[in-house]
């Protein structure tokens, strides 16, 4: 069983900066893919960013290439956001997730390829 929460949400101003932090429980929190994904109210859950096991391979969303930057310190069992110059459009909630498999035929895009999530995080951009 892995646990998962979250923290580091809030309010910002557009331009502004958040570091999310998802700090994990379980003693294989550094065998496996971590991935942010967030959710918009009236909209469908989307994928953010993804890193690889040991932290040396990450991919993004377009949406979100070169503003964020996703990391994460095994020996703290926590996956990190940090998200830069904020937009209206970045408000959402934010959930980090792990990945079930050691493979992905998406580069872990898809959030069926997640098997444990945490609760939740909201991060809400004013204009």
């Amino acid at each position: 069983q892995v646990q998962l929460v979250e923290s580091g949400g809030g309010l910002v101003q557009a331009g502004g900066s958040l570091r999310l932090s998802c700090a994990a429980s379980g003693r294989t929190f550094s065998y496996y893919v971590m991935g942010w994904f967030r959710q918009a109210p009236g909209k469908e859950r989307e994928f953010v960013a993804r890193i690889s096991s040991n932290g040396g391979n990450t991919y993004y969303a377009d949406s979100v290439k070169g503003r964020f930057t996703i990391s994460r310190d095994n020996a703290k069992n926590t996956v990190y956001l940090q998200m830069n110059s904020l937009k209206p459009e970045d408000t959402a909630v934010y959930y980090c997730a792990k990945a079930r498999k050691f493979y992905s035929t998406s580069n872990f895009i898809s959030d069926d390829e997640y098997d444990y999530w945490g609760q939740g995080t909201q991060v809400t951009v004013s204009s």
